[in-house]
């Protein structure tokens, strides 16, 4: 039978993730420098490994709530009161739930709040899913054109706002660019979205993974401890904001799936509804694997990647434009316009050398600029940037 006929108009109109072509360009190779993946390259901390498979062991094998474990709910929400000074609970006026990794709660954020027809405004450039979660609801994502700082700025974003739009998403520290916003800057989008009746979500994956620099506000309950500002913080944000973390990316356990969502109670039960159709709940024993998280401390890791960060910059800058990453680990610079080449035309040239990087166009409308992820051993940073150095003089 030929099922092409038969296929739905929302599959047709995305494409495949760009990334994975150049990791499928890459098995080609014989010995890649692989600079092209988000994927955390330190080991997952021992007790959050044991905390998973004594779940495993004590037969925490099963369904949980939709909404999640009860005691990584209970964590989640400790968290929240100390960070943002939220209160969170299942009857009051905001809550939080577990989720299928962030990727996870932004598709059902987006199936939540985008009829066809539609809109929401997102960075340009944007994570890889956020136009095309779009599309798969029928809605159109309305780019916001960030270039050369990579800054989504109330400036920026306004002239964007029509009655169609339902809501504007953030990510700081952001991927591909590790560009985290200031307090300021925070603070006036949300007060843009408030006086527009717009939400704003605030996808905060990379919250945890923030350079010193970067680390310019307080948590709310705790004025010790140091945090990356987000619209989040500020007060009575909680009624017009949804807030999306995750585990995955700080803590190493990307495979996990892990993450989660708080905001606006009303919507909140409108996407455990949607859980409870789609991914039922969050894998069951790595959310007691997770709990362990709230308890580890990631200061070396982050800063071995700070470490890497600053090597990428001190020798990208010498050849090129970028913008300093606050956190995450991308570095997204701009391709010599002397060199008359494109982001892709440029990776193309990268990968006769053994490196894979990801062209800008993959996030952009643009493909002017290249991704490089310094997830990866120094030395294997060391080669990489020695050939694309190379490559650009």
């Amino acid at each position: 039978m030929d099922t092409t006929r038969l296929i739905a108009q929302r599959a047709r109109a995305i494409d495949s993730s760009g990334i994975r072509r150049i990791l499928e360009l890459g098995h080609s190779l014989a010995d890649p420098i692989n600079l092209s993946i988000g994927q955390p390259d330190f080991p997952v901390p021992e007790p959050i490994r044991r905390a998973g498979a004594e779940a495993i062991e004590a037969g925490a094998n099963g369904y949980t709530l939709s909404q999640g474990d009860a005691g990584l709910i209970t964590k989640i929400n400790d968290w929240l009161r100390t960070d943002l000074g939220w209160t969170c609970t299942e009857t009051g006026p905001t809550r939080a739930f577990v989720t299928s990794g962030t990727s996870g709660a932004l598709t059902l954020a987006f199936m939540a709040l985008l009829d066809p027809g539609s809109e929401c405004i997102i960075p340009d450039p944007y994570f890889v899913s956020y136009p095309h979660l779009a599309t798969m609801c029928g809605a159109t994502a309305v780019r916001c054109d960030t270039y050369p700082d990579f800054r989504l700025t109330a400036e920026r974003v306004e002239p964007l706002i029509t009655d169609k739009t339902r809501f504007v998403l953030l990510n700081a520290p952001s991927n591909p660019c590790g560009v985290a916003l200031s307090k300021q800057e925070s603070q006036d989008l949300l007060d843009l979205c408030r006086s527009r009746g717009v939400l704003l979500i605030s996808d905060e994956i990379y919250d945890e993974f923030c350079y010193p620099e970067a680390l310019t506000d307080h948590a709310r309950h705790d004025a010790s401890i140091p945090r990356p500002p987000s619209p989040a913080r500020f007060d009575d944000a909680d009624d017009a904001t949804l807030l999306i973390r995750g585990f995955g990316k700080t803590y190493g356990v990307t495979g996990w799936r892990l993450g989660y969502a708080a905001g606006p109670s009303d919507l909140i039960a409108q996407m455990i509804k949607l859980q409870q159709y789609t991914f039922v709940c969050a894998p069951a024993p790595l959310q007691h694997g997770v709990t362990a998280c709230f308890d580890v401390d990631m200061s070396g890791p982050v800063d071995e990647y700070r470490r890497r960060r600053d090597l990428v910059v001190e020798r990208l800058s010498t050849v090129t434009n970028l913008s300093t990453p606050g956190g995450a680990f991308y570095a997204f610079f701009e391709v010599p316009e002397n060199m008359g080449l494109t982001g892709t035309q440029f990776v193309e040239k990268a990968i006769e050398r053994s490196v894979l990087v990801i062209p800008g166009g993959v996030f952009s409308e643009r493909d002017t600029h290249v991704r490089l992820s310094f997830a990866t051993p120094m030395r294997n940073l060391e080669r990489g940037l020695d050939a694309l150095v190379d490559l650009m003089r």
